[in-house]
């Protein structure tokens, strides 16, 4: 009997993509950052280039989150201008707060969750930064539909790795066979939740092709959240 509903955050309930997009933006501004490229669509091609990139090596455990957090910065500004680690590190802070306090949510992110909160405990799951996590999930308006939040730098682990799943299972207290993991990312959360033996919910909603089956297929395959509260 399924009781526990493990959800990513990050491009599964809340916005990334366009919440980090806006909170560049208005950095962009403030900082005259137009100094350096010729518009902010180009500077965040660039950036979100680079950014993913590291995101990947960190989610593999191949870099630090120092690393991720000055990288993420002064790669696309290489070749206009030498920053300081110091400058770096207050542009991140400044970031960081802009980006807690954005709302965006995917589609049908809210209700889909204050839906599923009455039958079932829900705990994020997330490798995203305990600075910020917690601002979006407030802010956002799904903190009380949350039983738990679950971070990779409290586990000392990323996803995929099996190690924070089973980490999950223990601080939710949740049996593998009554628990399900629902997230975006192929690669972090679909094969993870297959390393520990667990079943899956792949939220698709641009409905790319699986990148590799063999691993087994997700119970579910969803291009809208709001499917989950017809399958569950």
């Amino acid at each position: 009997m399924l009781k526990h509903l493990f959800i990513d955050l990050d491009d599964t309930l809340w916005d990334t993509y366009h919440n980090n997009k806006s909170s560049l933006e208005e950095l962009y501004h403030t900082h005259a950052w137009d100094r350096y490229f010729e518009s902010f669509e180009t500077f965040f091609g660039i950036y979100w280039h680079h950014n993913e990139a590291l995101w990947s090596e960190y989610r593999f455990g191949q870099i630090d989150k120092p690393t991720l957090t000055l990288e993420r910065f002064r790669r696309p500004f290489a070749g206009h201008v030498a920053l300081s680690d110091e400058q770096i590190l207050a542009w991140n802070t400044e970031f960081l707060s802009i980006t807690g306090r954005k709302t965006r949510l995917c589609p049908h992110a809210l209700e889909t969750v204050e839906y599923l909160h009455r039958y079932y405990n829900i705990y994020i799951l997330s490798n995203g930064f305990r600075e910020v996590q917690h601002a979006k999930l407030t802010n956002s308006g799904l903190a009380p539909h949350i039983d738990r939040v679950i971070l990779s730098e409290d586990a000392g682990i990323n996803k995929p790795n099996k190690k924070i799943f089973d980490f999950a299972l223990v601080k939710a207290k949740a049996r593998k066979t009554e628990s399900i993991m629902i997230g975006d990312s192929w690669e972090a959360d679909i094969v993870g939740a297959a390393n520990a033996g667990l079943a899956s919910v792949w939220y698709n909603p641009n409905k790319h092709t699986s990148p590799d089956d063999s691993i087994g297929a997700p119970m579910h395959i969803i291009s809208s959240l709001s499917e989950l509260m017809r399958i569950f």
